[in-house]
């Protein structure tokens, strides 16, 4: 059972009362004592009194100033640019409002650490696929001289597409890209899967504007590299790999007034209700938690929708629909971001 919080500024509140409260019984006592005068009650009135507002003095000294003593001193380290993340766990915060403040500087603080790990991540990956670019390209460039030599034409074709999807992969992690990039992207891995899958794979890209707007205002708009290509690995590896018979992915487009909006779906083995729910609950807000979890061939679920929640606010990123044996929609939403240079805030307003 949770217990109710009491604040620091309750607490000055109930002091001062209680000191009203005193001072009130201090007069009738003095009342009291100066009618009987003769008495032994002045000398045990005065006894009493003096018990009352030690313990007063002592209860305002534990319960009120030790706690602004110990919130202020977090406060001073905070000034002075010692963050750590146990300092968010105030126990007096001063009031509701202050409480609300400091969790509002977590979540920022979180954030911040957050967009520091992934881009941690994106930089390890791109060092551990850039060791040698220069010599990855030659190499597979000599491959497919030699496959056209060796008149191995399917060989030379996979190999300059894989030498095409590493350099995209590869160069300039952090940049926004055009729709248009990203598709063409995803067109020259699923070029790359086919060779593994043959005709049990197959791929379909549909575009469904609310508004009216060509299909070239369409794949002009903006958005994280490698946020479909991992989306689509996903789909293929849990999806359609363990299904028996052929598997089809349809990647639809929507575009309204300010949301650019990406459904892949896949008709594979789908997923059970429980799993589903997890996995949505870990996609509705950032989370420092489940970073480890990867896909072999790029980023995350995870890890794409906390670039996305992170470039352009909580109003944004993925969330999956499935049913067992019958496939898997994910959805990606996203602003209808036209220029790399827009900026957007939590709300999504630029």
């Amino acid at each position: 059972m949770n217990r109710r919080k009491i604040y620091i500024s309750d607490r000055i509140l109930f002091a001062i009362a209680a000191g009203v409260l005193l001072f009130v019984i201090i007069l009738l006592l003095l009342f009291y004592t100066s009618i009987h005068a003769q008495s032994s009650i002045p000398k045990i009135a005065a006894v009493l009194l003096t018990l009352i507002f030690i313990s007063y003095i002592l209860l305002c000294y534990k319960f009120i100033l030790l706690p602004i003593k110990e919130t202020m001193s977090v406060y001073k380290e905070f000034a002075k640019a010692n963050v750590w993340e146990d300092m968010f766990r105030l126990r007096y915060p001063f009031s509701k409002q202050s409480e609300a403040v400091i969790e509002r500087m977590k979540t920022i603080f979180n954030k911040d650490k957050l967009l520091s790990i992934s881009k941690k991540e994106a930089q390890y990956l791109a060092l551990q696929n850039q060791i040698n670019p220069h010599f990855l390209y030659n190499t597979l460039e000599v491959i497919r001289s030699e496959a056209i030599i060796c008149g191995l034409d399917s060989v030379a074709e996979m190999t300059e597409a894989l030498a095409t999807f590493f350099r995209y992969t590869i160069s300039h992690l952090e940049n926004l890209v055009s729709l248009e990039d990203e598709l063409e992207n995803i067109e020259n891995y699923f070029y790359i899967q086919q060779f593994r899958f043959g005709d049990r794979l197959a791929l379909k890209i549909e575009y469904d504007n609310d508004v009216d707007l060509s299909k070239t205002d369409t794949l002009s708009l903006k958005l994280p590299k490698l946020t479909l290509q991992p989306l689509v690995e996903n789909a293929i590896y849990h999806g359609i790999e363990k299904k028996v018979g052929k598997g089809h992915i349809i990647i639809k487009i929507t575009m309204t007034d300010e949301r650019l909006i990406i459904k892949i779906s896949d008709d594979g083995i789908g997923m059970s209700e429980e799993k589903l729910q997890s996995i949505n609950l870990k996609l509705k807000g950032l989370s420092l938690e489940g970073r480890e979890e990867s896909s072999k061939g790029g980023i995350a679920l995870i890890n794409v929708n906390d670039r996305i929640k992170l470039l352009f606010g909580e109003d944004y990123g993925l969330y999956l629909y499935s049913q067992k044996n019958s496939g898997t929609d994910i959805e990606i939403n996203l602003p209808a971001v036209r220029h790399s240079g827009e900026k957007w805030n939590e709300e999504g307003a630029s």
